[in-house]
């Protein structure tokens, strides 16, 4: 047993005994608060240094995991051919890969080469079977029987989103994972910080909401921060070279504007605008600075995304601007949020997902390039994050017509150099409907069998989230088995 494995179990009886008991007396905000200053004083003596980020590429409506990741001979891909009908995928035309940890051969999307060459690469893995639980489900007639409680709304898609991104199916949404973690580890490696830990390409989320711990998500665009509406490109139209003010009429209203804000309010609802607003524009100027960093670092991000230039690719490109640029933004560690949608394929799926397997596989492809170029491929673990994946069987026979349905469990996509990558993690589901795995029916609806918190404590541990906080992120982790065990077979960190 790895030292990790066992600091892990010796310290589950403490965690349930004291953070989880204070979870129920003070609240999570409370936990987390003092748990904070405890890794705070860690990191002082020098556990604070070393960058890293960690990217949530969120899928919004439901990725068909059953065909990103697909069987390609022996049973399963027996049990594929018959259970998948019209949606099913000839095996000639999958990007092939070769599990280092299961030999009983898969293939990709036929429009994911590039995932499918960073995987035979090692820069690439899956977990399998992965979906949202509030308790371990042990077999199809537990579920039938209802013997274990489930997470409210199942098949839900804005339950089910919210459920990923907090890690607290059980509970009202209050927190964000990303958020809590940010919260935890914020004043340790962030001493000196510019802008906040938290930045997202994708607006407000869940994922990055949270306790009130100082940690506020900041959301900038594509093309970088979100600027004053008004004054033209980048203030081009108030504001000099030399960050004069222009005395133009926009420049004379800029001007103005900057002086009532640094004005002193009594009122307690105009003081808290003014320091919103006065913190936007302070971010504004350090991302600004960050992505004039990133344009002067001789990485050619234009040339490197070409073949990325989607919705998914440009917020990629922008947080691999921001990494570049990240000695602007003075944060030791960083969490980023990014999505796309248009995966809710009820009908046409076999059009529609072609188009979004190539969004997903270019941008991928095209940021974990910007990374090797940046030379911090060791620093940033990416991540994929959806609703759910959807049903095996289709719902129609006409596959220019037919999609697939809300399901549970599926596959996600672990890529960067702290990943140990070419292998499959977790437990590939059987695929056999109203069998096995399947919940109910024929649809085809897999129990998942790793949950969401197993998933991203692996994460957050190798972010910095020590054993006896993981618990207060995660407060549900200890009805499950150990991730860091060898049985739950989630170790896609390398250990060294």
């Amino acid at each position: 047993m790895r030292q990790r494995d066992k600091d892990f179990l010796d310290r589950r009886d403490f965690l349930r005994q004291s953070t989880c008991a204070t979870l129920g007396l003070t609240g999570l905000a409370a936990s987390i608060a003092n748990l904070r200053l405890m890794t705070a004083a860690m990191a002082q003596g020098g556990g604070g240094s070393g960058y890293k980020a960690i990217v949530n590429v969120f899928q919004f409506g439901g990725n068909d995991s059953n065909n990103m990741l697909v069987p390609m001979n022996g049973g399963l891909r027996s049990d594929y051919v018959a259970n998948r009908g019209i949606l099913a995928l000839p095996v000639n035309e999958l990007q092939t890969i070769t599990p280092a940890n299961d030999s009983r051969g898969f293939g990709l999307h036929p429009n994911c080469p590039g995932m499918a060459s960073m995987f035979n690469s090692g820069k690439l893995g899956f977990v399998s079977n992965v979906g949202s639980l509030a308790y371990p489900v042990p077999s199809r007639q537990d579920y039938l029987n209802g013997n274990v409680p489930l997470p409210p709304q199942l098949f839900s898609h804005s339950d089910q989103q919210v459920q990923w991104q907090s890690s607290i199916p059980d509970k009202a949404f209050t927190t964000g994972w990303g958020g809590r973690v940010a919260d935890l580890l914020n004043d340790s490696y962030n001493a000196d910080s510019k802008v906040s830990m938290s930045i997202s390409l994708s607006g407000i989320n869940s994922f990055q909401t949270g306790t009130g711990g100082g940690v506020v998500q900041y959301a900038v665009g594509p093309t970088g921060a979100k600027s004053l509406s008004g004054y033209g490109s980048a203030y081009s139209a108030a504001v000099n070279p030399d960050g004069s003010y222009k005395t133009s009429w926009s420049g004379r209203r800029l001007k103005a504007f900057d002086t009532i804000m640094n004005y002193a309010h009594a009122n307690l609802m105009e003081r808290a605008y003014n320091q919103v607003m006065k913190r936007s524009r302070d971010a504004e100027e350090v991302v600004g600075g960050a992505v004039t960093t990133a344009d002067a670092s001789g990485v050619d991000f234009d040339a490197i995304f070409a073949n990325a230039q989607n919705k998914l690719g440009d917020q990629l490109k922008m947080i691999a601007k921001l990494i570049a640029g990240r000695g602007s933004l003075e944060n030791n560690r960083q969490v980023f949020f990014c999505s796309t949608g248009g995966y809710d394929t009820h009908q046409d799926q076999l059009g529609s997902h072609v188009n979004l397997m190539t969004e997903f596989d270019t941008a991928l492809t095209a940021f974990q390039n910007a990374m090797d170029a940046l030379g911090v491929t060791d620093d940033v673990l990416t991540f994929s994050s959806s609703d759910f994946t959807r049903t095996f069987t289709p719902n129609g026979n006409d596959p220019a017509s037919a999609g697939s349905d809300h399901g549970w469990g599926g596959h996600t996509v672990i890529m960067g150099g702290p990943v140990e990558g070419g292998n499959l993690y977790g437990t590939f589901p059987q695929l056999k409907v109203n069998d096995g795995d399947d919940v109910n029916g024929n649809r085809g609806r897999w129990i998942p069998s790793t949950s969401v918190d197993q998933y991203f404590a692996v994460i957050a541990d190798w972010f910095g989230v020590e054993a006896n906080a993981m618990e207060a992120i995660f407060p549900n982790l200890g009805r499950f088995e150990d991730p860091f065990g060898s049985s739950a077979n989630l170790q896609f960190i390398k250990t060294s």
